[in-house]
């Protein structure tokens, strides 16, 4: 799976201010209603409650909410880079500056894990989130994973 299939430049959002795990989601499903046609308060509810499930910050400043939803027939994927750290209650204790939001179709089970698995795959990746943080421009973050998604 590739993350053009599931993102475009307008999924991303850069130089995000929030302060808190709540506000990031609210904010990344206000940018997914947006983008998809889909119901805010739907994305958000859904995101939220796996986040209750146990927490989605998978450590070194990264955190990738996930959630399936019936209203949907394809992945979705967006992406926010914080202005400034935020606790997210990661594995590692650490703050959080970098956000990939996943929506898959409820039934969608080998996609949703394909993508899930590859942004993962990408965002451990030391020298990529380097070069997400460096980056200024929401366009030159999706450059960033369309180049990254080519190797």
């Amino acid at each position: 799976m590739e993350l053009e299939q599931i993102m475009t430049p307008d999924s991303v959002i850069t130089g995000l201010k929030v302060n808190s795990k709540k506000q990031v989601l609210q904010e990344l499903a206000q940018k997914a209603s947006k983008v998809s046609g889909l119901e805010e308060r739907s994305i958000f509810d859904v995101i939220l409650e796996r986040e209750r499930l146990g927490t989605t910050g998978v450590g070194n400043g990264v955190a990738i909410p996930h959630g399936r939803m019936k209203s949907i027939d394809k992945v979705f994927g967006f992406f926010a880079k914080l202005d400034s750290p935020i606790d997210f209650e990661s594995v590692d204790s650490k703050p959080v500056d970098l956000v990939f939001m996943l929506l898959a179709p409820e039934g969608a089970g080998a996609d949703h894990l394909k993508a899930l698995a590859k942004v993962s795959r990408l965002l451990r990746d030391d020298k990529v989130c380097s070069k997400i943080r460096g980056s200024e421009s929401d366009d030159a973050i999706f450059a960033l994973f369309s180049e990254e998604n080519e190797d």
